[in-house]
């Protein structure tokens, strides 16, 4: 069995686990997004800011959304 198949046999698993943090840990994660962007602003000079302020919007939203109860 290869590793895809290992990782796809595991894959609910590993999602169910992934939202379980996800919904225990939402604002330490969205901490560390915001600092990831912070530093992708400061390493480009802010010639990206909108774009970065972008993608850290849709990963706190896909966060968001894994984090949801269900």
């Amino acid at each position: 069995m290869g590793l895809l198949d290992k990782l796809k046999k595991n894959a609910p698993q590993l999602k169910e686990k992934a939202a379980d943090l996800a919904e225990q840990h939402g604002d330490k994660i969205d901490d560390a997004i915001d600092k990831a962007a912070d530093a992708a602003d400061k390493a480009t000079k802010g010639k990206h800011a909108a774009k970065i302020d972008q993608a850290a919007d849709k990963a706190k939203g896909a966060v968001d959304k894994l984090g949801e109860p269900k």
